[in-house]
């Protein structure tokens, strides 16, 4: 519960965060890097990576034996499980980056706070901001990694792999009937998604149509009265026990995601961490979306 209650909240004030911290934090570009003279950030071998996605982005490309600290739930593969955490939504213990000398710090523009990353800038170590806000920014990123740590060919791979994948999933769905979806953030209170959030270009690629896209906000409260007037098609849902149990939808029955049994639960990380396995969460959708489609 815990785990997912840290996902959301972050999710819930990292749009207000980005705004704040576009205007305090300019990210690095590739060619600026350097250890302060020394060893190029090209070939860097000692990485802090603070953010469990990132993580999962220097595994995949080869790099994952260079990361020395990362933060809470970076627990994918398993091998990162073993990685000391030095942070997590609450701060980064700044003292122990220090401590490990890192040559890159990955830090995640809208997950981290803003006085941790000016610090970590103040104190002169090289950051690189990994903060895909679009499914295509996930091969981007990973070019960006493989080309800081030594691994480009292998990032390519993997990225090219990805591109073509997520090419031929949307080659597949665009032309396929458009489904009403309900995507259930959280229950209590119940929360969803709207244009500009991670999960809104997961419905958009299996052609669905968010029934609250012109919220007023990214993560908007709602109310199961705006909900039933919605005619939302399906429901989808995280498997958090809280977020399953928190609603019994079966009282409204009237609402036709109900009526014809169209609810589904999905594992978070897979709809909420933009990295390679992002393309397991999308096909996992469009999936749900086709058992509506019958």
């Amino acid at each position: 519960m815990l785990r997912l209650f840290v996902s959301l909240s972050m999710a819930f004030t990292l749009f207000m965060l980005s705004s704040v911290l576009s205007t305090a934090f300019a990210t690095v570009s590739v060619n600026e890097l350097s250890v302060n003279g020394a060893v190029p950030v090209a070939t860097a071998k000692r990485i802090v990576a603070l953010s469990p996605q990132s993580v999962e982005m220097l595994y995949a490309i080869g790099a994952g034996d260079a990361i020395v600290a990362t933060t809470d739930y970076a627990d994918y593969p398993a091998q990162a499980k073993n990685i000391p955490s030095i942070g997590g939504y609450y701060g980064v213990q700044i003292e122990r980056v220090i401590e490990l000398n890192p040559d890159l710090v990955v830090v995640w523009q809208s997950g981290n706070k803003m006085e941790d990353i000016k610090q970590l800038q103040d104190l002169g170590f090289n950051l690189v901001n990994s903060d895909p806000k679009t499914l295509a920014d996930i091969a981007t990123d990973l070019e960006l990694l493989g080309k800081l740590t030594g691994h480009s060919i292998k990032a390519k791979q993997v990225a090219d792999d990805y591109r073509q994948q997520l090419a031929d999933i949307k080659s597949q769905n665009q032309t396929k009937p458009v489904v009403k979806v309900f995507y259930q953030l959280w229950s209590t209170p119940l929360m969803t998604v709207a244009k500009g959030s991670w999960i809104q270009n997961l419905i958009d690629v299996c052609h669905g149509e968010n029934v609250f896209y012109d919220a007023a906000s990214e993560y908007p409260q709602i109310s199961i009265e705006n909900v039933l007037l919605t005619g939302a098609e399906v429901i989808l849902q995280s498997q958090d026990e809280g977020n399953v149990l928190g609603i019994n939808w079966a009282d409204w029955p009237e609402l036709p995601a109900v009526k014809k049994q169209h609810i589904y639960q999905f594992d978070a990380d897979l709809l909420h961490r933009a990295t390679p396995r992002a393309i397991l969460g999308v096909n996992a959708v469009c999936e749900a979306l086709d058992k509506v489609r019958g």
